[in-house]
């Protein structure tokens, strides 16, 4: 299916705040079920921008602060990064299953050598079901991050639209996989 990608500055940092959106050709469960934000979760086996995902200190059923390491990319161009967020998960009537997160500070998590810490700003995905269309979802993402480092903002504004894409295209491939 078709994504779209638009950006906008952002009202956080120096950056760019990205949307992607996209009809995935799956229910809103098997979606979830593949980017729910878990320790031990598929996310780490299909991302490609997700190289271990682990939960610092659940707060509560639904709060948790987790850690998340990227590998290089754009060519080694990116060094591998590591971010500290606040993850919200939240499941609304008409089904909507959400996953926000934000940076944070833990003392249980200090930067790591080998990683460049970035920060994740106001973020989240949404897997919204579609009416009368049980294998169909509509997936909004939000992303607002702040690679950190030396990184020329144009080098970064000409990473993240393509990695967005590649994010939907993963994903679908993830659920081909999943079904099979």
């Amino acid at each position: 299916s078709e994504v779209s990608v638009s950006w906008r500055p952002s009202a956080e940092f120096a950056g760019n705040a990205y949307r992607g959106e996209g009809i995935v050709l799956a229910s809103p469960q098997d979606v979830w079920e593949c980017i729910k934000p878990v320790a031990g979760g598929l996310r780490t086996k299909w991302d490609q921008n997700v190289k271990d995902f682990e939960v610092v200190e659940a707060i509560s059923d639904t709060v948790s602060v987790c850690r998340t390491t990227t590998p290089s990319a754009f060519m080694r161009v990116i060094s591998p990064r590591e971010f500290v967020d606040v993850v919200l998960i939240k499941q609304y009537e008409d089904g909507t299953m959400l996953s926000a997160a934000t940076n944070v500070e833990h003392p249980l998590c200090p930067p790591q050598p080998n990683f460049v810490r970035g920060f994740n700003y106001p973020c989240g995905c949404f897997c919204i079901p579609l009416p009368g269309e049980l294998d169909r979802t509509r997936l909004l993402s939000f992303f607002q991050t702040d690679l950190g480092g030396y990184l020329p903002q144009t080098v970064v504004d000409s990473f993240f639209p393509a990695n967005i894409v590649g994010f939907y295209s993963n994903l679908t491939k993830a659920i081909k996989a999943l079904k099979a």
